[in-house]
């Protein structure tokens, strides 16, 4: 009994290191295989080494990824010797060789004993969506997120059964429409029913977009003619869709320069309207403004690196005082002697700003100097088909805090009260005690501090250059003479307008003439309306 129970023991035993030996074996065999085909792909023109990629990629195996990956970015190589091929990275002039397979290193060579295996865009193209296909089954949503965008972007008719597997056994949402999409967009390039490619044909419709738009014009060349009328009312509705879209960026695109101009604009608006100063100066003002921003940055590039996010909130303080003790030593020592005497002030501001353009010249240099976007103002993201830049997103949201505090400070305050009694009285206002050589001092400097955070927010989305102020300056004026002069209101709704006005004329009469058209549309509303939109009241501006 017990030998029996000792052979039986042993018996199960020998069946289990068999069947080890042979699944062992038959791993070794299938790597062996594997290693053979990415050694085939150094050999032959582009063509074959396609052919090989899409036999690789009809293994499944994962293992063979990186060297994939390695192809497309063309840092595969192949040893002259024996025609084996690595995955390579530099050590020391040489070239360490790392196993396609393992991963592991298993030697160093000269670079000139390896050949670099080439490729082509068609051959990157075949190679992403081979890895689209390897890749729909991994644990990570973002990789799966990813293959399926790259086999949407490259539908293949082979990758159709890989894509129907993976949308069965899928569970999140963004990547099980995406997978739609891919299978959709595969079906169309398949020897599939009409019945599927139709149920196809809406589904990239219903998708939209300009990547919908060109798997359909290009399915339309060769598409079945009981296909054509489906796919000729997708593309009609996608197009459609795309016009009102277009309408509304340009609408995000114009709202976007108006807060640019409503910016640059407001604190021209107050001195323009305070003091009836033409400030000339008023874009360098703008420009040492986003200086500012480049000196706080180089400070924190390389004192304190941890506070770059941090730049543009100690970079705004510091330019209004910056700016504005600027502004208050040009009113105190050049303006308030010109007072009376426009074409003098305008004479002596633009000299003022030449005299502004020169020294930061000789300090900075005349190149572009670099300002860069903190990590909450960088990228972008997509509304519906809108695409909305986080940059010019929070300008405007600052652009209009600016626009908010600037209103509290001449409705709720004492210096407001004081700056709007002089811009509608200055006479009246002086008998009543008012000291309005001071107000306009304060005023000025408050108009270039503005002018100064107006910098900071430009820095973001313009070159930072010595002649940053002059692009805006003509523009500020347009739209201070069009809003009417000292009305905050008013300034708010010229920028917003003439900025989407310009939008929308752009891509009929281009940037120049677009320009110019919205200068002629302004000569003939004033012709109307000399004031501008919203005119102040008042006894002497009135008279």
């Amino acid at each position: 009994m017990l030998m029996r129970l000792a052979y039986r023991s042993l018996q199960s035993l020998l069946v289990t290191f068999c069947l080890f030996i042979t699944v062992f074996a038959t791993d070794l065999r299938a790597e062996d295989d594997l290693r053979a085909m990415i050694n085939a792909l150094g050999e032959g023109n582009f063509s074959q080494t396609a052919k090989q990629v899409e036999a690789l990629a009809k293994t499944g195996d994962p293992k063979i990824v990186p060297a994939l990956e390695a192809l497309a970015a063309g840092d595969l190589y192949q040893r002259k010797s024996d025609k084996q091929v690595f995955l390579t990275k530099s050590s020391a002039g040489n070239l360490v060789l790392i196993d396609p397979l393992s991963g592991e290193e298993v030697g160093t060579e000269a670079s000139g004993a390896l050949a670099k295996i080439k490729v082509n865009n068609s051959l990157r193209r075949t190679v992403r969506a081979a890895l689209g296909g390897l890749t729909l089954m991994s644990p990570d949503a973002g990789v799966r997120l990813q293959a399926a965008q790259t086999l949407l972007r490259a539908p293949s008719a082979d990758a159709l059964e890989q894509v129907e597997t993976a949308l069965a056994a899928e569970t999140d949402g963004r990547v099980k429409t995406v997978l739609e999409r891919a299978r959709a967009a595969a079906l169309l390039v398949s020897d599939r029913p009409d019945g599927e490619k139709k149920a196809a044909i809406a589904i990239i419709g219903k998708a939209g977009g300009q990547d919908s738009l060109s798997l359909l014009s290009a399915a339309l060349a060769s598409a079945d003619d009981t296909l054509k009328p489906d796919i000729e009312a997708a593309i009609a509705d996608i197009q459609d869709r795309q016009a009102l879209w277009a309408a509304g960026q340009n609408v995000w695109y114009g709202l976007s320069l108006g807060s640019v101009l409503l910016l640059a604009a407001i604190g021209l608006a107050i001195t323009f309207g305070v003091m009836g100063i033409i400030n000339m100066a008023h874009g360098e003002m703008v420009m040492l403004g986003a200086y500012t921003t480049f000196v706080v940055q180089e400070v924190i590039r390389t004192s304190f690196p941890g506070l770059f996010d941090w730049s543009l909130a100690i970079a705004l303080p510091l330019a209004f005082l910056v700016t504005g003790a600027v502004g208050l030593a040009i009113e105190r020592g050049i303006i308030r002697f010109l007072y009376g005497r426009p074409l003098e002030t305008l004479l002596a501001t633009w000299g003022i700003s030449l005299i502004l353009q020169q020294a930061v010249r000789t300090i900075f240099g005349p190149t572009n100097r670099e300002v860069g976007n903190p990590s909450w103002m960088s990228g972008a993201f997509e509304l519906g088909g809108l695409t909305i830049t986080w940059n010019r997103l929070w300008i405007i949201v600052f652009a209009l805090a600016v626009f908010a505090a600037l209103l509290f400070l001449l409705k709720k305050t004492p210096m407001g009260l004081q700056m709007r009694a002089v811009t509608q009285n200055r006479r009246m206002a002086s008998s009543m005690g008012i000291r309005t050589p001071w107000v306009d001092a304060l005023t000025f400097a408050l108009g270039s501090g503005i002018a100064g955070i107006a910098g900071v927010a430009l820095s973001q989305i313009d070159n930072v250059s010595p002649n940053l102020g002059q692009g805006y300056i003509i523009d500020s004026f347009m739209v201070v003479v069009f809003g009417g002069v000292g009305n905050l209101w008013g300034t708010l709704v010229g920028a917003f307008t003439l900025g989407i006005l310009n939008k929308f004329l752009e891509p009929y009469a281009g940037a120049v003439l677009g320009k110019i058209l919205v200068l002629v549309l302004i000569i003939l509303f004033i012709q109307k309306r000399p004031r501008g939109l919203f005119a102040l009241k008042g006894r002497a501006v009135e008279a």
